[in-house]
């Protein structure tokens, strides 16, 4: 029996007996698993196939975002408090929960690492391989006749990156169009969210439900960044979701990124759906 297990003393006198204590503890350790087990695998997968997240991704990216943390949370709240209701002493308790956030955070600090260090490669090379667009702040043109267009985040240092052949390839309001999808990203600092369901798949590469995770989120920012360049062109006198969706197609293609797609729903197919429809 851990010491904080045992008898304690009520207002009245009375002790609480410490078979009555196990079984509360017990019983909030069975709750946090389940509620582990459900984030971990049907709730992650009834989010995935439905329709809704293409028509509202920034309340589908939050509910991943919770899905993750309270997913974790529980895991280690379900150890913690199955140790101290079945292990003999206090500090056995926490020895599992602590190793499962340790080895969580680890890996989060990795991938962080290593994209830093990914970026800072990346950033040279580019300053090596492509020259300043005339026009255009922060931004850099790479000799390529492939319709390139990404963005580098450094801060206040990022940078737009285009390929000179989709700067001969889209008019003006195109080139606009992607431009303004490519800061989004930058500015709604979609790169801290990538990197951190990146860590989880990376933490737990036997999980399907990581990968999926990764898949959706990489998905709907890319509907989100849609939606940040529809709204920049609202006041430039041409209908954006037109101009918008004839851009991305061109730039894409038109089934989008195969590596992304989800194995259940393909976002990316509904992220060109929505343009389509929105500019049809």
């Amino acid at each position: 029996m851990t010491a904080g297990l045992g008898r304690r003393p009520l207002v009245g006198g009375d002790v609480v007996p410490a078979a009555f204590e196990i079984d509360a503890v017990l019983l909030i350790a069975l709750l946090a698993a389940a509620i582990a087990v459900l984030l971990a695998w049907p709730v992650p997968i009834l989010l995935s196939r439905a329709a809704w997240p293409a028509r509202a991704p920034g309340w589908a990216l939050l509910l991943w975002q919770v899905i993750a943390l309270a997913g974790g949370l529980s895991m280690i709240g379900a150890l913690l408090f199955l140790g101290g209701a079945l292990l003999p002493c206090d500090w056995a308790a926490y020895i599992l929960p602590a190793a499962l956030a340790a080895y969580l955070l680890v890996h989060l600090v990795i991938t962080v690492v290593q994209f830093e260090r990914q970026r800072r490669r990346h950033l040279a090379l580019l300053n090596l391989l492509s020259a300043p667009h005339p026009t255009q702040a922060r931004t850099r043109v790479l000799d390529d006749a492939a319709p390139v267009a990404y963005c580098l985040p450094r801060g206040i240092g990022s940078v737009t990156v285009l390929s000179q052949g989709l700067l001969d390839g889209l008019d003006q309001d195109e080139l606009a169009a992607v431009i303004a999808h490519e800061r989004a990203h930058v500015e709604q600092r979609h790169e801290v969210l990538l990197v951190a369901f990146k860590a989880w798949r990376d933490a737990l590469p036997w999980f399907p439900i990581a990968a999926r995770a990764e898949s959706e989120v990489a998905a709907l920012v890319e509907m989100r960044a849609d939606d940040s360049a529809r709204r920049s062109l609202r006041w430039t006198g041409v209908d954006p979701d037109a101009v918008l969706a004839r851009a991305i197609l061109r730039v894409a293609g038109p089934t989008g990124p195969a590596e992304h797609a989800s194995s259940r729903r393909d976002r990316h197919r509904d992220r060109f759906l929505r343009l389509g429809r929105r500019a049809g």
